[in-house]
C-alpha cells in the first residue's frame, strides 16, 4: 500500500503536490474543528446553562427553607447597619450579584439584575420578618423569566 501511494505521489508535479498538501492541511483543520472544538464548545455552553439553573434552584430552595423556618418566629428588630445585613443575607439567598448601597445605618438600596420572582419575594418576606420594611420596590421583567429589581429597605421604626 505504501509503495502504491509513494508511486502515485511521485507521479504528481511539484505544483500538484503543494496543492494536495494545502488541501490535506485544510481538511485536517476542518476535522479538528468539527470533531474537537465544536463538541467541547457545546458541552461548555450546556454546562454553563445547567449550572445557572442549578444555582437558581438552590437559591429558591434556600429561600423557601429559610422563609418556612422563620414563618412562625416573632418579628424581630433589624440588625444595624442594614447594608451589612443585606450584604450577608443576599448571597445566602442566591443573589451573588446584588449591589447594595447604604443610605445611613438604618436604610439601604438593593439592585439585582436577575432574580427568580419566587426566590426574591421569599427573601423579602424573610427580611420583613427580621425587622426590615420595604420602602420602595421596582421590578422589571427580563427576557429569561427573571426580574431586574431595585428595592429600598429600612429598619422598622426608623
Amino acid at each position: 500500500m505504501n509503495e502504491a501511494l509513494a508511486s502515485w505521489w511521485r507521479l504528481r508535479s511539484a505544483r500538484e503536490q503543494g496543492l494536495l498538501l494545502v488541501m490535506f492541511g485544510l481538511l485536517a483543520l476542518v476535522l479538528v474543528w468539527l470533531l474537537v472544538v465544536r463538541p467541547l464548545s457545546d458541552a461548555l455552553d450546556s454546562a454553563k446553562r445547567r449550572h445557572g439553573e442549578d444555582v437558581t434552584a438552590l437559591a429558591e430552595a434556600r429561600a423557601r427553607a429559610g422563609a418556612g423556618a422563620l414563618a412562625t418566629a416573632p418579628t424581630a428588630t433589624a440588625p444595624l447597619p442594614v447594608d451589612a445585613y443585606l450584604g450577608r443575607t443576599a448571597p445566602e439567598a442566591g443573589f451573588t450579584g446584588a449591589r447594595i448601597v447604604a443610605q445611613g445605618p438604618a436604610r439601604a438600596t438593593v439592585v439585582i439584575d436577575a432574580a427568580r420572582p419566587q426566590a426574591f419575594f421569599a427573601w423579602v418576606r424573610l427580611m420583613e420578618q427580621n425587622g426590615l420594611v420595604v420602602e420602595s420596590l421596582r421590578a422589571r421583567a427580563n427576557d429569561d423569566r427573571t426580574l431586574a429589581i431595585e428595592a429600598a429597605l429600612r429598619a422598622r421604626g426608623s
